[in-house]
């Protein structure tokens, strides 16, 4: 989303850049796959398999789908919705400060 200015949000672009680092980690295939899906041309492909991945991380609880595909879905999803990305952005930061503060505390615990 452009500010005033018209340069981006560095909300957005910090989103854009801790997507760009997690599929630098993924394995290549994954990665590769995910990258493929992220193009612009695909975006009738990756919009209903984000609210396919929404709905199994909604689904949790059954055996067959998990939690983890809530943020892939809305990961996803906010390739075509522009205006998620600051919230994710803010939510990645809250969880990234809560685990270090879980992790000192365990640390320190012992």
């Amino acid at each position: 989303m452009p500010t005033p200015q018209g340069s981006p949000n560095p909300l957005s672009q910090a989103w854009d850049d801790r997507i760009a680092r997690l599929l630098d980690l993924l394995p290549r295939r994954v990665g590769d796959a995910i990258a493929w899906l992220r193009a612009p041309s695909r975006r009738w492909i990756r919009i209903p398999a984000a609210l396919l991945l929404i709905l199994g991380g909604v689904l949790a609880v059954l055996p067959v789908f998990g939690l983890w595909m809530l943020p892939l879905g809305l990961a996803l999803l906010s390739e075509d919705l522009p205006g998620m990305k600051p919230s994710l952005e803010r939510s990645a930061r809250w969880l990234e400060d809560k685990w270090a503060r879980v992790v000192a505390w365990w640390r320190g615990r012992g």
